[in-house]
């Protein structure tokens, strides 16, 4: 996995994780959602990239 793949990722989850609390913070359902959804999608990228670099080798 490239770096910057690595670091797209943690920002999506971040930024999901802050989704969240922010919509637990302001009862809204809605952003919590989307929150959880953005660290759904960072953890299936990472996981895909992961499964990759196992498949040719890398690390």
């Amino acid at each position: 996995m490239g770096l910057d793949d690595k670091i797209k990722n943690a920002a999506q989850d971040v930024a999901g994780k802050a989704k969240e609390a922010l919509g637990k913070a302001t009862d809204n359902d809605k952003l919590v959602a989307e929150g959880k959804a953005d660290q759904t999608k960072a953890t299936v990228k990472k996981t895909g990239e992961n499964v990759k670099d196992t498949l040719t080798g890398d690390k």
